[in-house]
């Protein structure tokens, strides 16, 4: 099963504080997914919890559940979610195989 979006060891620990302290319920999982449209930039990346539907990809990372519609795989193949908390800047960012490095 190929997994194709990764997270890191602070994006982990921050979506099971999330689940655990903000009324996740029962049966849902991280859904990782594309928004915007086309062009140069017009692409970002979204985070929420959501329950798996038909046409997804769901897998697991260290107990959480983590969904992606199978379409949109080819857009976050390779992606890392990292969680940054710093004085200056606090939430979770993207990192793609374009940008790394």
């Amino acid at each position: 099963m190929i997994e194709p979006v990764t997270l890191s060891d602070k994006a982990i620990a921050e979506v099971k504080h999330i689940m655990a302290n903000k009324n996740i319920p029962e049966g849902y999982g991280l859904r990782i997914g594309v928004k915007g449209g086309s062009g140069c930039g017009g692409m970002g990346f979204m985070l929420g919890f959501d329950k798996s539907k038909e046409g997804d990809i769901s897998y697991d990372v260290e107990g959480i559940t983590v969904h992606v519609e199978k379409k949109q795989t080819m857009y976050l193949i390779g992606l890392e979610v990292d969680f940054v908390d710093e004085s200056d800047a606090r939430g979770f960012t993207f990192i793609s195989p374009e940008t790394a490095g």
